[in-house]
């Protein structure tokens, strides 16, 4: 089962989930990282679960049209929308205090 390491606020939680899971819906239903996790929409338009990979982004396919339009530039950042993921390998993230869903990338139109 992967390892997933979550940081916001200046916290940090830990636990594990199964293979090919979906940190979004797993919140969803009240399952780690619920509460703590931001989410919004879960179809990839709102941005809430914009989170930041640290560790093991190199294991996640590349980021999808919805991800492209909603993070533009951020990409580069290391920025993922969690709701676009299913995991399957160890993972490290970070959300901000502040989610990117208030701020609408460069290029992308407001939702």
């Amino acid at each position: 089962m992967p390892k997933v390491v979550f940081h916001r606020d200046g916290k940090t939680f830990t636990g594990e989930v199964p293979d090919n899971t979906n940190l979004v819906v797993k919140a969803g239903i009240r399952q780690f990282p619920y509460p703590n996790f931001l989410y919004g929409c879960g179809m990839g338009k709102c941005g809430k679960c914009a989170s930041r990979i640290i560790v093991g982004g190199e294991h996640l396919p590349e980021p999808n049209w919805k991800e492209k339009k909603r993070l533009g530039p951020r990409i580069e950042q290391g920025y993922r929308l969690a709701c676009q993921l299913w995991i399957s390998h160890d993972i490290e993230l970070s959300q901000e205090a502040k989610p990117l869903a208030d701020v609408v990338a460069p290029g992308a139109a407001a939702v």
